[in-house]
């Protein structure tokens, strides 16, 4: 693929050129030279695959910081380092699933006592209500 400007190189990627001049000043992005002299930055395909890869790896759940990181390992070297990051999300995801599992489990008993009853207050209304009076 030739060379293409800034736009052509967000639009591969699926996002907006802020979000490419963003990753820029993150350092998850290189900024090309202007080889011409024209004014015009010029992307290559290389270009391309790491915004593809930044936005991926977003969509797992990595931090920019952990992007930046696994942007920096040899794909053949540093196994060990990828798979140490991997299971630092998996285990950050296990406990967010746990968390909304709790959630889940609390909302569930308040519809269910909202449902065993007509009178008096609600339980889901209540439980989200703050108390009138109760000093802080």
């Amino acid at each position: 693929m030739a060379s293409m400007t800034v736009s052509k190189l967000a639009q591969a990627g699926g996002v907006g050129i802020e979000t490419v001049r963003y990753y820029q000043r993150r350092g998850l992005l290189t900024e090309p030279d202007r080889p011409d002299g024209s004014g015009f930055r010029s992307y290559a395909e290389r270009d391309i695959q790491r915004l593809r890869f930044i936005r991926q790896a977003q969509a797992a759940g990595f931090t920019l910081e952990a992007i930046r990181e696994l942007l920096a390992l040899d794909a053949t070297d540093d196994r060990d380092r990828a798979r140490a990051i991997a299971r630092e999300r998996i285990a950050a995801l296990d406990a967010k699933i746990a968390e909304m599992q709790a959630a889940r489990a609390a909302l569930s008993k308040l519809a269910d006592d909202c449902a065993a009853t007509s009178t008096g207050p609600c339980p889901i209304l209540s439980a989200f209500t703050p108390e009138v009076g109760v000093a802080s």
